[in-house]
């Protein structure tokens, strides 16, 4: 019962971006073909809200759910892994139309093919955990 607020926020996300569109293959398509700024509208809202909300966890020190202090570790120097690592996440979402976050919400609106790209995605990751310590950081 503790973690009921997690399923309702779940929920609401979920309802949220059906309801934005940002789940449509199309709208998604639009966004990697550059004939549309919808996807790019929310995409870059969710970054300015996301800077907003870090900063205001630095500013008024908030705790996680467990009580602990947040804390932000500095990024590596150097682009080339995330130019990779962004590429690789691109092509993805451009083969299968969904990014990560809402491939989940596509089960729950009926479109039942998404497990394959779950499928996957669990696959990739896991894979990612084997080979991590082998891979140039």
């Amino acid at each position: 019962m503790k973690y009921i607020k997690f399923l309702l926020i779940g929920i609401l996300f979920g309802i949220i971006i059906t309801k934005s569109e940002a789940i449509s293959w199309y709208r998604i398509q639009e966004m990697f073909r550059f004939q549309s700024f919808h996807m790019y509208g929310i995409i870059g809202s969710t970054v300015v809200i996301g800077m907003i909300m870090i900063q205001l966890i630095k500013y008024k020190k908030i705790k996680s759910i467990e009580g602990k202090t947040i804390q932000f570790q500095p990024k590596e120097k150097g682009v080339k892994r995330y130019l990779f690592g962004g590429i690789i996440f691109g092509f993805g979402w451009a083969l299968t139309g969904s990014c990560p976050g809402p491939m989940f919400t596509l089960i729950g609106n009926g479109f039942s093919i998404i497990l394959v790209s779950i499928a996957f995605a669990i696959l990739g990751t896991y894979s990612y955990g084997y080979f991590k310590d082998k891979l140039p950081h």
